[in-house]
């Protein structure tokens, strides 16, 4: 049996919090927080260790969505933002810094649940295409050390690329270690005596 998806509100006002809990428990069972001031949000947050944060803000202003993003870390958990008044810069602003789920029009009890699994959905989209990007740049700076390294190799023995690659490769595998890691102490050790 799996573990209780664990959910943080930020929510000053108590009515609203118990609202937003009895929707909750409504629609599953989770283990709900409820945190209703601004001071120490970030701390409270990181020693909870919450699946996902759901912030009710009736009129955020740029500086509130900037603090509740920096304190609800979104590159790190989903975050669904609910809001009664739009504003496209703001919209902009909360997306920019990692909200999963921006709804504006305030929270309906009857919302909540589709809303939670779309910003799960959606950072887990993000969190993967981020992971592929990061893979992407290592695998292309590794690509331009090797290739740095079967230049020096080329010049300085005075062989062809596909040899070149070979005694890279030949090297990594006798010392068990990655080609592009070799091709980097290469480059660094040719950069100390030139």
């Amino acid at each position: 049996m799996s573990e209780p998806l664990s959910i943080v509100i930020v929510e000053e006002d108590r009515d609203r919090a118990l609202l937003i809990i009895d929707s909750l428990r409504a629609a599953g069972d989770f283990d709900v927080h409820v945190i209703s001031g601004r001071s120490g949000l970030a701390r409270e947050i990181a020693a909870r260790r919450p699946d996902l944060v759901l912030v009710d803000i009736a009129s955020p202003s740029r500086d509130v969505i900037e603090e509740l993003t920096l304190a609800s870390s979104p590159l790190e958990r989903p975050v669904a933002m609910f809001v009664d008044e739009s504003d496209g810069a703001l919209t902009r602003s909360a997306i920019e810094a990692g909200v999963s789920a921006y709804v504006v029009d305030g929270l309906r009890p009857e919302r909540i649940k589709p809303v939670l699994d779309a910003a799960i959905a959606r950072f887990q989209m993000f969190h993967r295409m981020r992971a592929e990007l990061e893979a992407t740049k290592r695998a292309l700076e590794e690509r331009k050390v090797i290739d740095r390294a079967k230049g020096l190799l080329m010049k300085a023995r005075g062989i062809g690329e596909d040899e070149a690659y070979a005694l890279l490769r030949k090297t990594a595998m006798s010392q068990g270690r990655k080609i592009a890691d070799v091709a980097e102490a290469l480059v660094t050790a040719a950069g100390l005596l030139s």
